[in-house]
This record gives structure tokens, C-alpha cells and sequence, in this order.
């Protein structure tokens, strides 16, 4: 009996025992996604928060995920089963940058990405998800539109919603920011009936260079219902692992060489049953905060 099997076994046990569910992102090591009660990209993730019967939540993800999970069901015990699992892209903007940046500009709505601190979402007048983020932007009654905290997505936004002034904060995902043109381009070559899917999160001009602009929930569809059989996919690794359990005689290919997020690799399930068993880490955030950042992720809950 292998030792995953085992630690599986004493997983559920444990979250029959507790009333604890598992919520799991799309880049996690494959054998927590598939530990997971529920795996799923931010935005999904989030709505599965809401209106959950289980008292504790298990987030396999990084911080601001289970940030995110405590502000929409407070009355929950969610807990992050590795502390240092965070976001540097979240940790790139400040609090006093993004007052800086709305004194700068009175008559704009701060629209936040949900890969930000629950301090950031506090200052916002609404979030947003990689899915939504065009839709929420098109929606909003300002002309002027404070975008924090990825440009890149924020760049994204502003071309396809040119009638509203994006004003970008210059910050990144390290993972997507990393995938070059010159990348696409090869693998085109190397794979050319492949379709080509980017994540939001990259440089313009690989977005330029895309066949289909998507999610990763947007991709797992896509990829679902197309005709093709070869993809190149510009994301993280985590989600071709499930791409390919999913589509079997589909063939997925990284942007040249796998992009990895190693602060969602931290977790394992080793983790995820020490957690449930010493009820560790736990998120706790003042209620003060849980108020504003809550208004902002429900405002974004309205465009999904």
C-alpha cells in the first residue's frame, strides 16, 4: 500500500470527522488535485465558498485564495496548509501605493485583481477574476478605471475595452510574465496544427501571437470542445496535468519549456493532512477588513 494511498485514506476520514471540505486550485501537484473535493480556477473557487454546509474549508492554493474563501463565508474555519505558500504577484503593491494612485485620480473606480492581499481588495470598489476582468471593467459607470494589480492583465483589458482609460500598476506574475513570443513561436513550429491558448496573465505580444485569449477554466473548456488534437498551452504546468487526465488522445505542450509556480507546488498532501489534523493554518482576518474587502469580491461575484 503505497504511502499516498494511506494519507488519502486518513484525508477522508479526517474530513468526515471535522465537517471539512478541500478546495484545491488547477496548479497544484497532481496528487492534491485529485485529493480535492473541488479543483478549480479563483473564480470558481470563490463562488464554491459561498453557500458551502461544511464548518471548515481545507484551501489548497496560495494565501490570497484562502483569504479570499474566509472574507465570502466568515462563519467558516478555512485553513492554508502551508504558511509560506503565498503570491509575489500580491506582494508587489502596497497599500500606500494604491492610495497614492487613487488621490492621483479622484474619479476612478479601483478595479482589483482577486491575486491581491486582503488589504489591496479593502481600498477596491470591485474585484475581479482572469474570466471577468473585460466584463467587470465594461460594466462600471467610471470612465477612468485604476487597474492593480497585474498589467498585464490590466493591458489585456484596455484593448478590448478601449471607450475606458486603464490606469496599470506595474506588477507581474513571475510564471506567466516569463513566457516569451519567441517561445510561441518555436513551438508553432515544432507542433503546427496545434492551437495556441494563453493565459490573460502574459505579455502582450504573446497574447498578440495567441489563437484563443482564455482562463483556466476557459481553457479546460475550450480544449473540451475543440476539434483539435494538439494544444499549446501558455499557463502554468499544473493545468496540463489536468487537461490531459481530462482529454485523453489530446495532446498538450507547454510554452517551450514547463513554467512552474513554485509557491503553489509547496503543497502536499502530507500537508493537507496535517492541517485537517492540527487544524492548521488557520486564516483570521479583522473583521473590519473581512467588511470592505467583502464588499469588493461580491460586487465581483455579480459579473461571473
Amino acid at each position: 500500500m503505497s504511502e499516498n494511498f494511506e494519507l488519502k485514506q486518513k484525508i477522508s476520514i479526517l474530513k468526515n470527522k471535522k465537517n471539512a471540505i478541500i478546495l484545491a486550485h488547477n496548479y497544484q501537484i497532481e496528487e492534491v488535485q485529485l485529493a480535492a473535493d473541488f479543483l478549480g480556477d479563483s473564480l470558481e473557487l470563490s463562488r464554491k465558498a459561498v453557500g458551502l454546509s461544511q464548518a471548515m474549508i481545507v484551501f489548497a492554493g496560495v494565501k490570497f485564495m484562502a483569504e479570499t474563501a474566509k472574507i465570502l463565508a466568515p462563519e467558516k474555519k478555512v485553513l492554508l496548509p502551508r504558511l509560506d505558500a503565498g503570491c509575489p504577484m500580491a506582494d508587489m503593491i502596497t497599500v500606500d501605493e494604491l492610495r497614492e494612485m487613487k488621490a492621483g485620480h479622484p474619479q476612478a473606480m479601483v478595479v482589483t485583481y482577486v491575486n491581491s492581499s486582503v488589504e489591496i481588495k479593502a481600498e477596491s470598489d470591485v474585484c475581479c477574476t482572469s474570466s471577468n476582468a473585460v466584463r467587470v471593467v465594461e460594466n462600471l459607470p467610471a470612465k477612468e478605471i485604476i487597474f492593480v494589480p497585474d498589467q498585464n492583465l490590466g493591458s489585456y483589458v484596455q484593448k478590448l475595452v478601449p471607450a475606458k482609460k486603464v490606469i496599470l500598476f506595474e506588477a507581474f506574475c513571475y510564471v506567466h510574465h516569463r513566457i516569451k513570443k519567441e517561445e510561441i513561436a518555436a513551438m508553432r513550429v515544432r507542433y503546427p496544427q496545434a492551437k495556441v491558448i494563453v493565459h490573460p496573465e502574459v505579455r502582450p505580444e504573446v497574447i498578440a501571437g495567441a489563437d484563443e485569449v482564455l482562463s483556466t477554466s476557459g481553457m479546460l473548456g475550450y480544449v473540451k470542445e475543440s476539434p483539435a488534437k494538439e494544444f499549446i498551452v501558455a499557463t502554468e504546468q499544473g493545468l496540463l496535468q489536468r487537461m490531459k487526465r481530462e482529454n485523453p488522445g489530446k495532446f498538450f505542450f507547454p510554452a517551450l519549456s514547463q513554467k512552474i509556480c513554485s509557491n503553489m507546488k509547496r503543497t502536499t498532501l502530507k500537508d493537507i493532512y496535517d492541517s485537517l489534523l492540527e487544524e492548521k493554518y488557520e486564516i483570521e482576518i479583522d473583521p473590519t477588513i473581512i467588511d470592505k474587502a467583502g464588499l469588493a469580491l461580491r460586487e465581483m461575484l455579480k459579473y461571473s
